[in-house]
């Protein structure tokens, strides 16, 4: 059977909703490249929005391009397309992260409707950094995001109380230790936004998607403010007993970092299928003693690469992304 042509809207809607995936304050660290010959996207890392303070080696880049890939198969698998991927094809060249051939199917196959049926969720999912409800999550709908997370070679662990307290504790250390730390602000004043009237920036994280100042609870969402002042931007107490997940691979590699952003992002949207809002804290795994102590202490294995919150409430305002022009070329 022979190949249908892909048209340039086909291969820019593709891309449109692979980077509407999550990376590390909406930096967006991605590129993309169609090689119309091939039927073949490449996906690159740009360091031009690496952050070498706040994530040194660059695994929360990889993370976020790899949310970012996971979102093209979703995208393929919703076009009818097959999407065969590489990851790191070429050794010599670290920065292309993975090549994919979209390839026409030769049949449904349950694998691409299971993609398929997570397209919608794309677009509704958006990191919430407001308060959830004190609501437990059914076991079920926990068991179904563990599954979701083993599809894609990691583990997702919901940590029993006293690990839980354990990780809420390591992200505070974290936050003291941002505080004296001006790399760490400079990362983190370069990509967010006090608003000014008629922004159109098309990065970072905006001051309408800050939340609201935390004043009482146990929830572990950085407060993008810092110390600067926000107009009207009030503050409310947050659950006490916060949902928390932990992603995990067995080997701590850039390829293991794009799997992990693949696990997360099918994480996040069989999460917003389940009417979960969601939030992510890397905030005490950028610092390495921190994040070796994140392990499940009865588990001790493992690296963890993403700390999950969970739970009922608001799903959060979307926030900007680059046109797709920015970030593909078509040759």
């Amino acid at each position: 059977m022979s190949s249908r042509e892909l048209d340039e809207k086909t291969v820019t809607t593709l891309v449109a909703e692979a980077t509407a995936a999550p990376s590390m304050h909406n930096a967006q660290p991605w590129r993309f490249q169609y090689v119309a010959d091939e039927r073949l996207l490449l996906l690159r890392a740009d360091l031009a929005r690496a952050m070498p303070r706040s994530d040194p080696g660059n695994r929360a880049l990889h993370i976020g391009c790899g949310a970012a890939l996971f979102n093209l198969r979703v995208a393929a698998a919703h076009t009818d397309l097959v999407p065969d991927i590489r990851l790191l094809p070429e050794p010599q060249d670290p920065l292309l992260l993975a090549a994919v051939h979209l390839a026409d199917p030769g049949e449904r196959c349950l694998l691409q409707d299971d993609l398929a049926r997570l397209h919608e969720a794309i677009r509704q999912r958006h990191t919430s950094r407001h308060p959830f409800a004190e609501k437990d999550i059914p076991e079920d709908v926990q068991t179904a995001l563990q599954d979701a997370a083993a599809r894609e070679s990691a583990v997702l662990l919901f940590p029993g109380p006293w690990h839980a307290e354990t990780v809420l504790d390591l992200v505070r250390d974290a936050e003291s230790r941002d505080a004296m730390d001006s790399g760490a602000r400079a990362d983190l004043i370069r990509w967010t936004r006090l608003g000014a009237e008629g922004d159109t920036a098309v990065d970072g994280v905006p001051e309408y998607a800050f939340g609201p100042r935390k004043r009482d609870g146990k929830a572990p969402v950085r407060d993008f403010a810092g110390r600067r002042p926000v107009a009207d931007r009030g503050s409310t107490a947050f659950e006490h007993t916060p949902h928390l997940a932990l992603l995990s691979t067995p080997g701590d590699t850039p390829a293991d970092w794009l799997r992990a952003g693949q696990a997360l992002e099918r994480v996040l949207l069989e999460a917003t299928l389940a009417d979960l809002a969601t939030s992510l804290t890397s905030h005490a795994l950028e610092d390495r003693e921190l994040r070796l102590l994140a392990r499940d202490p009865g588990w001790g294995t493992g690296h963890v690469q993403m700390v999950l919150r969970l739970g009922y409430g608001p799903r959060g305002p979307a926030t900007p992304r680059r046109p797709v022009r920015e970030v593909l070329d078509i040759v």
